[in-house]
């Protein structure tokens, strides 16, 4: 019997671990992400913004700076964010954002690509507050 007459779904491939997300290029998820759209944009909204979310949730990085950094983003675009001399706190994480912003920063010509690149780093903000969220409710009394 098939999976289409049991009325089953094939099961989906398996997801990548957080130590396979933190090791993709986020530099070049940008780039093609914004700069040709499509799949490659797909690709960044996903796995790029989980891998983003886990390298700096790693690093200390609070979701709401994320956050901040996205309404800098959409005050006074892309390239004005990655002039920032700290786009996020920490001395590791500092530099790599403002490395993906000048990366994001080198395709937007338009406030419309600030909007997206706004829109990344506001999903990249949300996906570390679950992350927040889920590990401090697993770790609640007696479980940490």
């Amino acid at each position: 019997m098939t999976d289409s007459e049991t009325g089953m779904h094939p099961s989906p491939p398996p997801g990548r671990t957080d130590d396979e997300l933190a090791t993709l290029d986020v530099t070049a998820l940008l780039r093609y992400g914004i700069g040709f759209g499509g799949s490659h944009r797909t690709t960044l909204f996903g796995d790029g913004a989980v891998g983003a979310a886990v390298v700096l949730d790693r690093q200390g990085v609070l979701p709401r700076a994320v956050a901040f950094l996205a309404e800098v983003v959409r005050s006074g675009g892309t390239a004005y964010a990655a002039t920032l001399p700290e786009p996020v706190p920490g001395d590791a994480a500092a530099p790599l954002v403002r490395d993906w912003l000048q990366s994001a920063a080198s395709l937007v010509r338009t406030v419309e690509g600030d909007q997206d690149v706004a829109r990344w780093l506001q999903s990249v903000s949300a996906l570390m507050a679950l992350r927040l969220t889920y590990r401090t409710r697993t770790a609640g009394p007696g479980n940490g």
